[in-house]
C-alpha cells in the first residue's frame, strides 16, 4: 500500500511537471530567433504579402503569443498536437511512425550499455590492482572521453570503406524490402552500428560505476561473514553483493535516459536512423513549432515514466527505502 501510494504522489507530481514543461517549451521556442512562415515562404521561392498573411492565419501566428499559448494548452488537453508545417500531416501521426524506431534504438543501447558496462565493473572489481582492471579503466576513459558523433563517423568509416560488412544507414535495406523473419533480422543487422555507437559512452559510465560500487561493497563485514560460512566466490559476488551494488546503477538508469535521448538524436542522423532524433534535426531546421513541441513533449514524458520506474524498483531492490526504515 505505501508502494501504490507513492506512486499516485509521483504521477500527482508528474502531470505537473509536464504542464510546466509545455508552456515552458511553448515560450522559448516561440521566442526564438527565426519565422517559419519566411521558412516556408523561401521553399516556395518567395511570397507575396498577402500569401504569408494567409499563412500566419492558417496556422495561428496572427495572435498574441498569450493566445496562441492558451489555444495550444486547449488542443493538447484533447490530445491534439497540431499540423506539422514541414511534413504537412498530423504530428501525432508524425511521432506515431518515429517513436518506435527511437525507443527500438535506446533500449538496445542502453541494454548493451548496462549489461556489458557492469559485467566489466564487476571483472575488475574482483582484482582492483590486475591488468584486466586497468584495461577496464583504459577503455572506459576512451569510450567516454570520444563524442558520439566521433564515434559514429569512425564506425562508418570502418564498416562502410574498409570492412564492409554492416549497413550504415538506415533501419532496412529499401533496395531489397524482406519480410517476416528476414525484415526482423534485417532490421537487427542495420541496429548493429548505431546501438554500439549510443551505447559506448554509457557503456564506460556503467563499468566505472559497478566497479567503484563492487570494490565497496565486498570489503562490507557481511561480505567477509559470507565468505567465512564458506560460500563460493560466485555466490558471494552475484546473491549478496551485486544486489547493494546494483542500487546506484539502477539510479543512473532513470537518471540518464534523457542524457540517451540526446545522443539519439546525434546518432539518427550519423546513421540516417528514423527515429524522433532525426524528426528533432529536422524540425529544427524548418521551424516547424508543432512538431518539436510536441518531440520535446514525448521526450519529456518518456523520462518522467523512466524516472519512476527507476523510483519503484529502487524501492524493490531496497526494502529500506520501500518501508522508511534506516
Amino acid at each position: 500500500m505505501m508502494l501504490i501510494a507513492h506512486l499516485f504522489q509521483r504521477l500527482g507530481n508528474a502531470v505537473a511537471l509536464l504542464l510546466a514543461v509545455l508552456v515552458l517549451n511553448f515560450c522559448l521556442i516561440h521566442l526564438a530567433p527565426g519565422d517559419p512562415v519566411q521558412v516556408i515562404a523561401g521553399e516556395m521561392g518567395g511570397a507575396s504579402a498577402e500569401v504569408i498573411a494567409a499563412l500566419r492565419a492558417k496556422y495561428g501566428l496572427d495572435h498574441s503569443l498569450f493566445e496562441q499559448l492558451v489555444t495550444y494548452l486547449g488542443k493538447i488537453a484533447t490530445a491534439d498536437f497540431g499540423y506539422s508545417y514541414y511534413f504537412n500531416e498530423p504530428v501525432l501521426s508524425l511521432i506515431q511512425q518515429r517513436l518506435p524506431a527511437t525507443l527500438l534504438l535506446a533500449f538496445a543501447a542502453l541494454t548493451l550499455a548496462v549489461l556489458i558496462g557492469t559485467t566489466l565493473g564487476i571483472i575488475s572489481a574482483r582484482r582492483p590492482n590486475g591488468f584486466v582492471s586497468h584495461a577496464v579503466t583504459l577503455l572506459s576513459l576512451a569510450g567516454y572521453s570520444a563524442p558520439i558523433f566521433w564515434t559514429g563517423l569512425m564506425l562508418l568509416l570502418l564498416f562502410g570503406s574498409i570492412w564492409p560488412v554492416l549497413p550504415i544507414s538506415g533501419m532496412t535495406d529499401v533496395v531489397n524490402p524482406k519480410t517476416g523473419f528476414g525484415y526482423l533480422l534485417d532490421v537487427l543487422t542495420h541496429l548493429v552500428l548505431p546501438s554500439v555507437t549510443l551505447a559506448l559512452v554509457f557503456m564506460a559510465q556503467y563499468s566505472r560505476l559497478a566497479r567503484v560500487n563492487m570494490i565497496d561493497v565486498l570489503s562490507a563485514d557481511y561480505i567477509r561473514t559470507a565468505r567465512a560460512k564458506g560460500l563460493s566466490e560466485s555466490v558471494v559476488v552475484l546473491k549478496h553483493a551485486l544486489r547493494n551494488a546494483l542500487i546506484p546503477i539502477v539510479t543512473i538508469i532513470g537518471l540518464q535516459f534523457g542524457n540517451l535521448f540526446a545522443g539519439a538524436v546525434v546518432v539518427e542522423t550519423v546513421f540516417s536512423w528514423p527515429g524522433m532524433g532525426r524528426l528533432v534535426f529536422d524540425s529544427i531546421l524548418r521551424r516547424d513549432y508543432p512538431t518539436l513541441m510536441a518531440v520535446l513533449f514525448f521526450s519529456a514524458l518518456m523520462v518522467m515514466v523512466s524516472n519512476i520506474i527507476t523510483d519503484m524498483v529502487y524501492r524493490l531492490i531496497d526494502p529500506r527505502i520501500r518501508t522508511g526504515a534506516k
